[in-house]
């Protein structure tokens, strides 16, 4: 028995260890690749201009603030809507309604993106051309919902997990002095689950921003700096799709390379800052 416990622990931190070695290994891949934009000083200007290959400037900033205005805007639609979910599950709805509901959140989550994407496109596109007035209706503002709706799931699960951990004491407590369910949800839910709250809003962020079929479909793939929500726009992820689907060898697919090493730092400065919550006191608690 203690032989096998051994192995399992050898095996299990080989693996850890392999893990992390990829994960090295794809960030060194994507340095290398992406050289000739880097070096030479290069790199403020990769972040600072435009996108004009005629030009010579293979500038991703359009690119960037594009994906970070698509993936907050994503994320003030759907964070109420995955919150009052959350608590509809948790501490508001009959039991049969709280199992109906982690269902359908759970087949949300199973379904393709490319799905939600096709439904937009002949739904919703339409709707925002007549609203917005102008243009083609593929732009920020309509790829935006469908964004909030696919990363809804991913949350909606994450903050059901954190109100579930709250401590039962505190409630029954809360119910024996003869609290209502507001109160429970506002002094004992919220509070307690706030390590959760944070890591699953940082992590459907995270999932905005690296999302690629919403943004190809829907956006518009504009690739000047938007001016409004209203604008169309190309993001991060959509850029390398694009790129790669036209181009293998030029300074154009070297850019794909520049766009994946910056998903992959704004990736990991999120996973640093999902374990800031868990060494908090409320968490130690």
């Amino acid at each position: 028995m203690g032989d096998r416990m051994v192995f399992r622990e050898h095996l299990f931190r080989s693996a850890a260890v392999i893990c992390g070695l990829l994960t090295l290994a794809i960030f060194c891949f994507l340095c290398v690749l992406g050289l000739p934009l880097l070096q030479d000083g290069h790199l403020l200007s990769l972040l600072s201009s435009p996108w004009a290959p005629a030009r010579g400037l293979y500038g991703i900033f359009p690119m960037l603030l594009a994906s970070i205005l698509l993936a907050l805007l994503s994320l003030a639609l759907g964070f109420p809507v995955s919150l009052g979910c959350s608590l509809l599950i948790t501490a508001l709805a009959p039991r049969r309604l709280r199992m109906l509901l982690i269902g359908m959140i759970r087949l949300m989550a199973g379904i393709p993106t490319v799905v939600y994407s096709f439904a937009a496109l002949f739904l919703l596109v339409p709707l925002m051309r007549t609203l917005i007035g102008r243009g083609s209706g593929l732009s920020l503002l309509t790829a935006a919902p469908v964004l909030a709706l696919l990363i809804v799931p991913t949350m909606v699960i994450f903050f059901v997990a954190g109100f579930e951990k709250v401590n039962r004491a505190h409630l029954l407590a809360l119910d024996a002095l003869g609290g209502s369910r507001v109160q429970k949800i506002i002094h004992i839910l919220l509070p307690g689950a706030r390590p959760a709250l944070i890591n699953g809003t940082l992590l459907g962020f995270g999932r905005a921003m690296g999302d690629t079929m919403v943004s190809l479909m829907l956006a518009g793939n504009s690739t000047a700096v938007p001016s409004s929500l209203a604008d169309s726009a190309r993001t991060l992820p959509a850029h390398i799709a694009l790129v790669m689907a036209s181009d293998f060898d030029s300074m154009e697919f070297t850019s794909i390379f520049a766009c994946g090493l910056l998903l992959y730092l704004v990736t990991g400065l999120l996973m640093l800052l999902m374990r800031l919550p868990g060494r908090s006191p409320d968490n130690e608690s």
